[in-house]
Formats: structure tokens, C-alpha cells, sequence
């Protein structure tokens, strides 16, 4: 993997001259100019190494140094002849070596390398002992269902190479099932990143995905490096991999079979210790029937499926803990809000058919807890209408499954009629496979 390096001086000489001798023998190197610069490009390209000039126009580089301390990346100091006492203080304060100027460019590699190296073995030992104590135990829900798909992702997260495809409905928690498998995986101590494919064109997505070289393009007045690369030794997660562009599907399928790319306008091979997790709404079966999606690609992503149920169909118990789960993940995010729950809002919440399902039911217990406020529980009246209208018949009295199947059996055939009839646009706007389409229009009589 090629290592980067975040050059941060004022001088414009200094950028051209010092960066084309670090590009010479090999780095990726981002220069920033300032303060600011720096920290954000320390931020968004995540470099191995940092050269930082002492005297920056808007702020001391002490000042940044301090902003900048992370274990993911070394710190050298540049300065002049008279600012050695400063730059002891700077070593004081993290920063690994420091250069005085001109800098002797043999010394200069040295030193880098060095850091470098230091860097890859704190990683290395972050990756080794990171993850301890993870654990995936109560995250999903408490019926055996539930917990067997636990036990299933805690055997399939210590396979920290194997791909994984998460299927299931929009709003089932595919994402944060995800950063779960990363945190109980080998690599939790490294970079968790992750982009959404839908609604991204071919080539914003192949830059976000590969990176680029300097000058690749009018805009590219620097390298840039792409998530591949910025998730070395962690894990990458493309959501929503059914809408990947089909130009970008080859070149995806040559990365997991041969760990090596090539950013946009460059001539190097590179290559990317990188455990890949995708996931979908879609039924990618379908897609690949229709040309939309390579069969290739389909299995080579689907080494290991993990299909994750949509609310309405978990159990009671399910529901009840996921809805406590969702209250004390908010409790944390929105404090001073009311948590606990009326008998008779309980019920209602447990009865709906949520299908929008975790989103939803995420997005009903803010709005429900902000409308509260100051009171000890939350009422029905606290609820949006569609909770308090409580539907036809009555309502929350008919909690039982034929009112749970109702609701989703008119939903079906809304669908089914708004796509004429088209069985395969239907499952697809309805966020389920085609094959569970087919089994609930014989299960409801529709078909």
C-alpha cells in the first residue's frame, strides 16, 4: 500500500519542490497551505504522515499539531535554525521528529520512512487487540430467530476476508448491522467507511470509490486518495449495491478478485487489504435476469447472505426490545426527553405495522418524545395521527395478525396496480425479492 503524506507549508516552493522529490520515490502527497487546509485534508484523506511547517500565515503550528494528534498518522515538524526550542516542545507535545530548513532531502526520506513505519506497526497492534470484547449479544432481538442470525454474524465477522451481502427492506438496519460486523471483526481497529451507490453517477462514484492522480482531470490540482484506499486494513460498505452504474461493475469485480486498481489517471498499480460488506433492498437475482446487475459480480458479492426481516414480520418480543432499544439510543441523543411509555401507547406502537420499519419506528419515537416534553410519559395524544387513528374497525383492539395482514395485503395490491400488474417493479418498490412477492400473492389469494 503506498503511503501518503500531508505537506503543510506556506511556501509555495517549498509545496513543489519538497512534494515532487516525496512523489519521486513513491508517496501520494497532499499539500495544504494552511491551518485550516490541513485539518481538513487530514480529515478527509486520512495520510500516514504529516510534514508541518512551524510558521503557518493563519495559525501556529503548534495550534495545529494540537488539532491533529491522532494514532492514525505521525507528525514531523518543520521549522528554521531559531526555533529548535520550539520544536522540542512540539516533540513534547506528539510530534515524532522535527526538520529544520532547507531540509536535506536524504534526511528527509529517513525520517519518513521511519514514521511511516511507525505508523503501520501502531495499526498493527490496534488490529491485533482492538476488537477484544466485542460482541454482537442482544443487539438484534431476544426471540431464537433473532438470536440465531446473531450467533450467524458473530461466526461471519471473525471471516475478515469473506464478503458479505446484507439483504433486506429499506430501513432494516442493514447499515448499522455493518458496523457491527466490522466492530466484532479483526479489523475493528481499523477505518470503517462507507458510501450509498443510489443516485450517484458512474464517475463521482469511481472517484469516490478509486481515487485520482494529479491533473487526471481540469479540477485535480492534487492526488486524491479513494475509499479503497482510505479503508486499507478496515472494512468498505457499499449500500445499496443494486444501483450500482453497470460501468462500474467490472472494475468492482476486479478489485475482489485481484485486490488491485489503478486511480483515475494513473499509471500504478495499487492494491487494498480491504474486507468489503454490501447491501440491498433489491432483489439482485431479478436484476441480474434483466441485465441490470452481473451475474458474475452477483456471486462473487453474495459469498455469504444475510437476509435481515422486516419488523412486522419479528416477533412481539422483538418489537418490545427494539422499541426500548431505539428510546435509550435517543435518551442519549436528545437528553431531558421523556423515555417511558403508556400502557396504551405501547400497544399501539407494537401493533403497527411499521413499514417503514427501524427508520420509521426511529422517526416516530423523536417526533413522540419531542412532543412530551415536560411530561413523565408519553400518551397516545403525543403520537402522530396515523398511530392515533389507529386504522379501520376500531383500531388498537385489533392487534392480532389479521389486521397486521390486511394492512399488508392492501399495500400489495396498491403496488401491484400502480406498476400494472408487473410483479418484478412491485417487489422492487415494495423493497422485497420477487420470490416473496410470488409466495404472498398465493398466501393472500391475489395471485
Amino acid at each position: 500500500m503506498t503511503d501518503t503524506i500531508l505537506l503543510v507549508d506556506d511556501d509555495p516552493d517549498v509545496l513543489r519542490s519538497v512534494g515532487a522529490f516525496l512523489e519521486q520515490t513513491g508517496y501520494v502527497v497532499i499539500r495544504a497551505a494552511s491551518g485550516e487546509e490541513a485539518l481538513e485534508a487530514a480529515t478527509r484523506e486520512r495520510p500516514d504522515v504529516v510534514l508541518l511547517d512551524l510558521q503557518l500565515p493563519d495559525a501556529s503550528g503548534l495550534d495545529v499539531l494540537e488539532r491533529l494528534q491522532s494514532p492514525d498518522f505521525a507528525v514531523l515538524m518543520v521549522t528554521g535554525h531559531g526555533d529548535v526550542p520550539t520544536a522540542v516542545r512540539a516533540m513534547q507535545l506528539g510530534a515524532e521528529n522535527f526538520l529544520t530548513k532547507p531540509v536535506d532531502m536524504p534526511h528527509l526520506m529517513v525520517a519518513v520512512s521511519r514514521a511511516a513505519e511507525k505508523v503501520r506497526l501502531r495499526r498493527e497492534v490496534r488490529r491485533l487487540h482492538g476488537s477484544e470484547g466485542a460482541t454482537l449479544d442482544g443487539v438484534l432481538g431476544v426471540s431464537p430467530p433473532m438470536k440465531a442470525l446473531e450467533r450467524q454474524l458473530a461466526l461471519i465477522a471473525q471471516s475478515e476476508r469473506t464478503t458479505v451481502l446484507l439483504t433486506g427492506e429499506s430501513g432494516t438496519g442493514k447499515g448499522r448491522v455493518a458496523r457491527l460486523l466490522h466492530a466484532a471483526s479483526p479489523r475493528a481497529a481499523g477505518a470503517f467507511v462507507d458510501v450509498n451507490c443510489g443516485g450517484l453517477t458512474a464517475t463521482f462514484l469511481d472517484d469516490e470509490l478509486f481515487g485520482h492522480e494529479r491533473g487526471a482531470f481540469t479540477d485535480a490540482k492534487q492526488s486524491k486518495r479513494g475509499l479503497f484506499e482510505v479503508g486499507d486494513g478496515g472494512t468498505l460498505f457499499l449500500d445499496e449495491i443494486g444501483d450500482l452504474a453497470p460501468a462500474l461493475q467490472p472494475k468492482l469485480l476486479k478489485v475482489l478478485e485481484t485486490r488491485r486498481f489503478r486511480r483515475l489517471g494513473g499509471t500504478r498499480e495499487l492494491s487494498a487489504d480491504v474486507r468489503l460488506l454490501v447491501a440491498t433492498h433489491r432483489d439482485l437475482q431479478a436484476a441480474v435476469q434483466e441485465g441490470g446487475f452481473r451475474e458474475d459480480l452477483y456471486y462473487r458479492i453474495g459469498v455469504t447472505v444475510v437476509h435481515l426481516p422486516p419488523v412486522r414480520e419479528r416477533s412481539r418480543e422483538d418489537r418490545l426490545a427494539l422499541i426500548q432499544r431505539v428510546l435509550s439510543e435517543l435518551a442519549g441523543e436528545v437528553p431531558g426527553l421523556p423515555t417511558a411509555l403508556s400502557g396504551e401507547t405501547l400497544e399501539r406502537l407494537l401493533a403497527h405495522p411499521w413499514p417503514g420499519n427501524v427508520r420509521e419506528m426511529r422517526n416516530a419515537l423523536e417526533r413522540a418524545m419531542i412532543m412530551a416534553r415536560g411530561r413523565p410519559e408519553i400518551g397516545l395524544e403525543h403520537l402522530s395521527a396515523d398511530f392515533r387513528g389507529g386504522g379501520r374497525g376500531g383500531g388498537v383492539r385489533r392487534t392480532g395478525a389479521v389486521s397486521l395482514k390486511d394492512t399488508e395485503r392492501r399495500q400489495i395490491e396498491r403496488v401491484l396496480k400502480l406498476n400494472a400488474g408487473n410483479r418484478t417493479r412491485a417487489a422492487r418498490d415494495l423493497g422485497i425479492s420477487r420470490v416473496t412477492l410470488l409466495k404472498k400473492l398465493r398466501d393472500y389469494g391475489l395471485d
